[in-house]
């Protein structure tokens, strides 16, 4: 919408791998001049990107969008202390920061949620102060979604948590919701707010065949499982070290996981399978920009996903389900909730509920002993329910017209 000015506050952003660049990438060449309020790239590792330190770059231009960056805490070591650090540091110095936007008068105001809920309150501040409508777009719901990987059993601690992150959801005019259940959930946290439903789109380059000869070489001759993404908690990818045990019990060596990615649990993961002594399964190739994520899609015989069991963590598709369908390769999912309910309706692969590694396994020999047409065709159903629900040109233009629909309410 030309003319239109949308501030956007989001923890993570470009060089670090998010959607939200994409989107405000979006928005801008649909004719919006759009400024991103976001911290210092040091995601996933912790460390500084290069040409990134405490100190700046502070101000710069990416894609035709204006990025103030704010200091931040780093992950580095990504121990609890030191995410604890980078939560609370984002928000604060966002805050002190909101200054430099003096004069540049704003439409609308747009959070991309991730964790923790805390990343809010400069949006919410700068909205307030300038009564200017607020459009959050919840990623990661909490308290849940903090449970999923640290689980607080406190009563009176669950308690504050949940009141400080719905006080932050109430202070939204429009809430975003990935799925029908998320929205049915924050309707009732927020029953005022407006509300719609934007599933996360998949970027255009992932629904490409991009064949790599080298590395298809590389991994020739076995069936090759990739997971590809954040190695955290919350994916509970240690469900592959348990199907790795089976598979040498059984001398399956056959099956090969491929693990493209980096995370905090990236450590604790590698030293799991060393125990499990089933290394010869595991190849990790580290950190890709994410242009180079459709040649490991396009060489995968079955593209991993898994989440752990929570009905919390079950209200939302993560965007690596999405993007998997586009690559138009079979699933291997362990996934319940809404996840579940889009894999079964797309017919793309094998899904067994969240934490079943029996049920996991089981599959994953039922896609490796699976005649290579039937493969083909779940991997074509996918890709068919990605054009159908997940293109990025109509999702993105749903998601512009509510974050500028109408004055603040």
């Amino acid at each position: 919408m030309k003319g239109k000015r949308i501030l956007v506050v989001s923890q993570h952003y470009w060089p670090e791998n998010f959607r939200i660049t994409d989107i405000c990438a979006g928005f801008a060449a649909d004719g919006c001049e759009v400024d991103v309020l976001c911290g210092l790239p040091n995601y996933p590792k912790g460390e500084w990107f290069e040409g990134y330190r405490y100190t700046g770059p502070r101000r710069e231009s990416h894609a035709g969008v204006q990025i103030f960056r704010a200091g931040e805490i780093r992950r580095r070591g990504n121990t609890s202390l030191r995410i604890f650090l980078n939560y609370i540091s984002f928000p604060v110095t966002a805050l002190f920061n909101l200054p430099r936007l003096h004069g540049r008068k704003y439409d609308a105001v747009f959070c991309y949620e991730t964790s923790p809920v805390l990343m809010m309150l400069p949006a919410v501040v700068y909205a307030k102060l300038h009564r200017v409508p607020l459009t959050t777009y919840v990623l990661d719901l909490w308290p849940e979604n903090l449970y999923s990987v640290m689980p607080v059993r406190n009563k009176a601690l669950r308690a504050v948590a949940a009141g400080v992150s719905h006080w932050f959801y109430r202070r939204s005019e429009r809430l975003v919701a990935m799925s029908p259940a998320l929205d049915e959930r924050l309707a009732a946290i927020a029953p005022w707010a407006q509300r719609t439903v934007v599933p996360q789109y998949c970027e255009d380059l992932y629904a490409q065949d991009v064949h790599d000869a080298a590395l298809e070489s590389r991994f020739a001759g076995r069936f090759n499982v990739v997971f590809a993404g954040n190695i955290s908690p919350a994916q509970n990818l240690p469900l592959l070290v348990e199907c790795a045990r089976r598979l040498k019990a059984a001398d399956r060596r056959d099956v090969h996981f491929v693990i493209v990615g980096d995370g905090m649990s990236r450590d604790a993961l590698e030293q799991e399978i060393a125990a499990a002594d089933v290394a010869d399964w595991f190849t990790f190739e580290g950190q890709h920009p994410v242009t180079d994520i459709p040649a490991y899609h396009t060489m995968a015989d079955a593209l991993f996903a898994a989440l752990n069991a929570s009905e919390d963590v079950g209200l939302t598709v993560p965007a690596k389900i999405t993007s998997y369908l586009a690559a138009g390769r079979p699933c291997l999912v362990s996934v319940s909730g809404e996840a579940a309910r889009v894999m079964d309706e797309a017919a793309a692969g094998l899904t067994s509920p969240a934490g079943d590694v029996h049920g996991l396994y089981e599959n994953l020999l039922a896609l490796a002993d699976m005649p290579p047409e039937r493969r083909a065709a779940l991997g074509r159903a996918g890709r068919a329910y990605y054009e159908t629900h997940f293109r990025r040109a109509p999702l993105l233009r749903q998601l512009e017209d509510f974050v500028l629909s109408g004055k603040k309410m």
